[in-house]
């Protein structure tokens, strides 16, 4: 049996210049899934599950968000939902064939506003999110995001800040949690993010509820809805209020997962997107249909 391939990086340009760090798993001429983190997140999110289905004969397409990770922040800060969606759509078009969309949170919302708007995608597996959201949850993530302006002194030190707020979670080693920080000026460590989005993007997400509702109601094709089970971010009337505008989805609730199925329960979360996304393989998309 021949070795996974490794994964391979690229940098792809978005339309005003902004480079975008995207990641590739498994055989280019294989089905396209392109997976789409949340807010605040980044392409690592995804690693275990892309690497196992790469290794399983899907070609796995992880990409940082501007602002997020190894993409490039906007130098006017002046970040809009407009061109998270235009990005997602740039990066689902670098496969031959239409893909499959695996979006968590904001990039689920992203991929429904994108599936309404273009039609890039074959299919949807959206991650613990769904049009209309649980406000409590959100503002627990934007405090989260919000606190520790300065940074940290040390990884220890943002260690202790994600247990606060993942009390369930294993600490992450050392090295991994290096990844999510980058170095400021004065010797401090923040997040891999650009803070800016908090006000841009995370404040004004309320604004984008109806245009998502209306997208909801437009998706034709398959669809699932993956949530967990101790979720803050959706809860039963969101889901049934989802089903209801997408009749033809399907759902799955992680049980023992919070908001972040993925890490929770990765294992869980990848058997629930091989499981919906192995019938679709011998479905090769177009790109002259939705």
């Amino acid at each position: 049996m021949p070795l996974p391939k490794a994964p391979r990086t690229q940098r792809l340009r978005a339309a005003d210049g902004v480079a975008l760090a995207t990641e590739h798993f498994g055989d280019a001429g294989s089905p396209a899934l392109v997976f789409a983190h949340g807010f605040g997140q980044t392409r690592q999110a995804w690693t275990e599950t892309a690497a196992n289905l790469g290794n399983g004969g899907w070609h796995c397409i992880t990409a940082d968000a501007r602002g997020h990770g190894e993409s490039e922040w906007r130098d006017d800060g002046a970040y809009e939902f407009t061109q998270f969606i235009d990005d997602l759509v740039r990066v689902a078009r670098t496969p031959a064939e239409k893909p499959i969309l695996i979006g968590a949170s904001m990039g689920g919302l992203l991929g429904l506003r994108a599936q309404a708007d273009h039609a890039p995608f074959r299919a949807l597996v959206l991650v613990d999110i769904t049009p209309r959201w649980e406000a409590a949850g959100v503002e627990r993530i934007l405090a989260f995001m919000r606190a520790h302006p300065q940074g940290f002194a040390s990884i220890e030190e943002a260690a202790a800040a994600i247990a606060l707020y993942l009390p369930h979670r294993e600490r992450k080693s050392p090295e991994r949690l290096r990844s999510m920080l980058v170095p400021i000026g004065n010797g401090r460590l923040r997040w891999h993010w650009d803070p800016r989005l908090l006000d841009s993007i995370g404040a004004a997400g309320i604004n984008q509820q109806q245009h998502l509702l209306e997208a909801a109601r437009q998706i034709r094709v398959p669809t699932l809805l993956i949530s967990g089970e101790r979720s803050d971010i959706v809860s039963d009337s969101t889901i049934e209020e989802f089903l209801h505008l997408v009749p033809h989805a399907q759902h799955v609730r992680v049980a023992r997962a919070t908001h972040m199925v993925v890490g929770d329960r990765n294992d869980a979360f990848t058997a629930a997107v091989e499981q919906f996304i192995t019938p679709l393989r011998t479905s090769r998309g177009t790109r002259s249909n939705q």
